[in-house]
């Protein structure tokens, strides 16, 4: 089952390696509907996860799920976050959205599954965090956690993407050398410009006065820069570099096309983290692009639900 499952791009990994998904919980309404249309045979609650609980679930799917994963919002602790709280404790303790993963950790020992996968930013666990986010996990029964960082451009993921696992099982992948670069994940995708049959593969309508600006834009340049929590800057409307691994792709993130002045579209968005092209988005064309940049790649979780299913066989 998945927590915050947003759109399912962490539940699509496990789905690949033949495990059934049985349950997603999440609040936004468009996302929920991705999720549902993708995974029809899963029960989706679209419910305010503080208002959950483990007796509820388990009344829904019939039996303790074997896994739980999920992705709690990243936002309270991500440096790209210019109002990221100051103090590293009350990211997870006073801001609301930050108290969201302390519901993660409640709901995974209400259910105790076999094994648990926890995805957010590094932050997480920067300074103080790491010893409260152990001890919170050490109050519902796992005494002993992984903190397992991943990469997702080691696991043919066209973006670079650096990520927390955090799990009662050490997570041991071994990446790939082999990159795959934002031209050879864009290729085969039809003409957006002309008639398509493709999924959330329509043309983003701009103003002529960015379209000037971003015809400007050399391989690499941005058009737009901000600052972040921890003064770094930051960039967006980024012109791709065709031959190499494209930036992370988050929720507002927004890329210009290697070779036309366009943005890029949903769907070559989506490739961008590793989605197959029947991995349907609704919304607005905003909320798919937010769906696609919050989620899990499902190039990594496969890499991930493949360890898993292999480490359930020898303790089963």
């Amino acid at each position: 089952m998945d927590l915050f499952c947003g759109c399912g791009g962490f539940s699509r990994g496990f789905l690949e390696e033949g495990f059934d998904i049985v349950l997603g919980i999440d609040i936004d309404v468009k996302a929920s509907k991705s999720f549902s249309e993708n995974f029809p045979k899963a029960v989706i609650l679209r419910a305010d996860i503080r208002e959950i609980h483990g007796g509820e679930i388990s009344k829904v799917i019939g039996e303790p799920p074997d896994v739980v994963i999920g992705s709690p919002p990243c936002e309270p602790f991500t440096p790209a976050n210019p109002k990221r709280m100051e103090n590293e404790l009350d990211r997870l303790y006073t801001d609301e959205i930050g108290i969201l993963t302390l519901h993660f950790i409640r709901l995974v020992g209400e259910l105790n599954p076999k094994i648990f996968i926890m995805e957010n930013v590094p932050q997480l666990v920067e300074g103080e965090l790491d010893y409260f986010i152990r001890w919170e996990f050490s109050r519902i029964g796992y005494k002993e956690i992984y903190l397992n960082i991943l990469r997702a451009e080691q696991f043919d993921t066209p973006s670079i993407r650096k990520r927390l696992f955090i799990s009662n099982i050490p997570i041991k992948l071994v990446g790939r050398k082999r990159r795959i670069n934002v031209e050879d994940a864009l290729k085969g995708l039809e003409d957006p410009m002309g008639i398509i049959s493709c999924l959330n593969h329509e043309i983003t309508p701009i103003s002529e006065r960015k379209l000037k600006k971003i015809a400007r834009l050399k391989w690499g340049d941005s058009l737009i820069t901000f600052k972040g929590a921890n003064g770094k800057f930051y960039r967006n409307w980024i012109r791709l570099h065709p031959k190499r691994v494209a930036p992370t792709v988050m929720g507002g993130s927004r890329f210009i096309h290697p070779y036309e002045n366009r943005l890029l579209t949903v769907r070559e968005q989506a490739r961008l983290m590793g989605f197959p092209d029947d991995h349907v988005f609704y919304g607005k064309r905003e909320e798919q692009y937010n769906q696609v940049g919050e989620a899990v790649p499902p190039t990594v979780s496969r890499a991930i639900a493949k360890y898993v299913k292999k480490y359930l066989e020898k303790v089963d």
